[in-house]
């Protein structure tokens, strides 16, 4: 069986991934990253997500990125944004955390290497984001391209999978419940609520209205709870 590395958040999008890569026959290592985030309750739901559909392994890296700040998901200092409007965004906005998808995917690499894994898949998505340079297809192949010429193997071994990239979330969405994907036990929200030890989504985040307005444009309800 064909050993793929997938970056697993706890979101909807990475499930989503998992799901389409597990279709496709992939033995499944899964890495998330506790990277001292405001929301890195969601490292709890992706750990839910590994077991639920027994992936063949999941890790955890720790790696603290608040020592650069800058972004409102790492500075406690800075608020994130509420009730933006996520379709017209032109701006890169202050929750995006410099360079993140680069360093992750160079984990993910290490970890392939490791494991004999020719395939590394992320769930970055370029049309219902919140404008981040790091989810466009020109990253992604810009990356692939690096990946092969900094590991000593051939030029070609290693390819990045970004099944969403060119998918609205309503797309993910529709395509994930296709394949039976519990998507309350994944969360999104940049600035969860904690209640008598229960999770809320705020409802108000980049990441929650892109969330909510996918289930809404396919008539559907979010499972998950929000404040």
């Amino acid at each position: 069986m064909k050993k793929a590395v997938i970056l697993l958040s706890g979101g909807l999008d990475s499930a989503t991934v998992c799901a389409i890569a597990k279709k496709e026959n992939y033995e499944i290592y899964a890495l998330s990253f506790n990277y001292q985030q405001r929301h890195n309750i969601e490292i709890e739901f992706a750990k839910k997500i590994s077991n639920k559909m027994q992936l063949k392994e999941h890790k955890i890296a720790n790696i603290d990125l608040t020592i650069f700040g800058n972004s409102a998901l790492t500075d406690n200092n800075l608020e994130v944004p509420k009730l933006q409007d996520v379709e017209n965004q032109k701006n890169i906005p202050i929750t995006y955390v410099p360079a993140r998808n680069t360093i992750f995917l160079s984990f993910a690499l290490a970890y392939s290497e490791t494991i004999g894994a020719n395939d590394i898949f992320i769930g970055a998505n370029a049309i219902d984001y919140s404008n981040y340079p790091d989810c466009r297809p020109e990253f992604i192949a810009a990356f692939e391209k690096l990946a092969n010429k900094a590991t000593a193997i051939d030029d070609s071994r290693f390819k990045i999978h970004a099944p969403l990239i060119n998918l609205t979330k309503a797309q993910i969405i529709k395509k994930g419940l296709g394949l039976n994907v519990d998507y309350k036990i994944s969360h999104s929200c940049y600035d969860p609520i904690i209640i008598n030890n229960k999770i809320y989504g705020c409802g108000t985040c980049d990441s929650c209205l892109l969330r909510l307005k996918g289930f809404k444009e396919i008539g559907t309800k979010d499972p998950y709870p929000y404040k």
